[in-house]
């Protein structure tokens, strides 16, 4: 593929591929068009608003793709079971809890893999790597079914298999929700989770898959939770004496992963339309919080308001230096960098579709 220079762009363009922003609908209208040309997004990811036929996801990609007028990140979260964007396309996929072995993991990202590709898709926001055991699984946090095995090592050792096949398969994968939400108590999309769990569990059990996938596995991007470790001494506090979500904090993205963990590829926020970040910072500044902790990828998926107010305070924050250019120089490095790893989509083939459809069916029923 051919090099992919961003930082020759425009300093509207730059901020731009900041942002991967989710559109209105299920086609490119009015709204959508100028959303796209005022932004022109390094990615954009779909949702079930988005996704009502096979051929309308294609079509409504590769309109994205035109009109932004660069390679773009097509995202979606497909995890299988409570998150499924493509139920309404092909056969529901089994939640990752339900995969018995590496194998079975394995299986299940060759098929991802190629269902995505056939949409248009280039990139998939899974594997979960939150660690839920049985103590973990009582409470109300929305993830139990969503990651794999129920040990540190289990969770490692799937979604190894997983992303490994996701990879080959010719679609980028993405780790989430570092540093770990298993023991949180409470679903982000509400409020500020507090994971009141010691640095030693933290670091023995949270971060172990990160550890062990960063190290001897192929991982381009990780996403961050917006979360809050009181106990833990990277733990920071806003100007108002807040607890700083993880995913705006230069000790938990800078200090823990980019140093410690060693990793230098995509950074790539939870959506920053969450109650979490919506109920204590505006938009604007928790985008330009998370840009100056070392975010690379600023994920707004809905409000078209939202993604012009983020869109606005970083160009604004660069423009007015207190963000240093060089520093959204550093993310499209790496945005440019992942970049080259996309593939093309594979032909549309709705008989293919539905033989992947058929393989779907058949893996449910071995897990029964």
């Amino acid at each position: 593929m051919e090099n992919i220079d961003l930082k020759s762009l425009s300093l509207e363009l730059k901020v731009g591929q900041l942002f991967f922003i989710g559109v209105p609908g299920p086609t490119i209208d009015e709204v959508t068009a100028r959303l796209l040309d005022r932004v022109h997004p390094g990615g954009v990811c779909l949702f079930a608003r988005n996704i009502r036929e096979a051929q309308q996801t294609r079509d409504l990609l590769d309109g994205i793709t035109d009109h932004v007028g660069s390679r773009p990140f097509l995202c979606l979260d497909q995890e299988g079971g409570l998150v499924d964007r493509l139920r309404r396309l092909i056969t529901p996929m089994p939640a990752p809890n339900r995969l018995p072995n590496r194998e079975t993991a394995a299986e299940f990202g060759r098929v991802v893999a190629e269902v995505v590709r056939r949409l248009g898709f280039n990139m998939d926001f899974a594997p979960v790597v939150d660690v839920v055991d049985e103590l973990r699984s009582r409470t109300t946090n929305g993830l139990f079914s969503r990651t794999f095995g129920s040990t540190p090592g289990d969770v490692a050792s799937f979604a190894e298999a997983f992303i490994g096949s996701l990879e080959s398969g010719g679609c980028v994968g993405c780790l989430k929700h570092f540093p770990g939400l298993g023991a949180s108590e409470v679903d982000s999309h509400e409020e500020l989770p507090l994971v009141n769990i010691s640095e030693d569990e933290l670091y023995s059990v949270d971060l172990a898959p990160y550890k062990h996938l960063l190290t001897d596995s192929v991982v381009h991007a990780v996403m961050v939770a917006h979360a809050a470790y009181p106990n833990v001494d990277l733990q920071e506090r806003d100007q108002n004496g807040k607890l700083l979500p993880s995913s705006l904090s230069v000790n938990f993205v800078t200090g823990l992963l980019r140093q410690q963990l060693a990793f230098d590829g995509l950074v790539i926020t939870d959506d920053l339309e969450m109650g979490a970040i919506v109920r204590n910072y505006g938009i604007g500044e928790a985008c330009k919080l998370a840009i100056k902790a070392g975010v690379d990828v600023l994920a707004i998926c809905a409000g078209v308001e939202s993604i012009n107010e983020g869109y606005d305070a970083v160009l604004e924050g660069v423009r007015s230096e207190h963000i240093p250019e060089s520093r959204i120089d550093q993310s499209l490095d790496r945005i440019a960098r992942t970049k080259q790893l996309l593939h093309e989509p594979l032909p549309f083939d709705a008989r293919r579709l539905e033989e992947l459809s058929a393989a779907i069916a058949d893996l449910n029923n071995r897990l029964n």
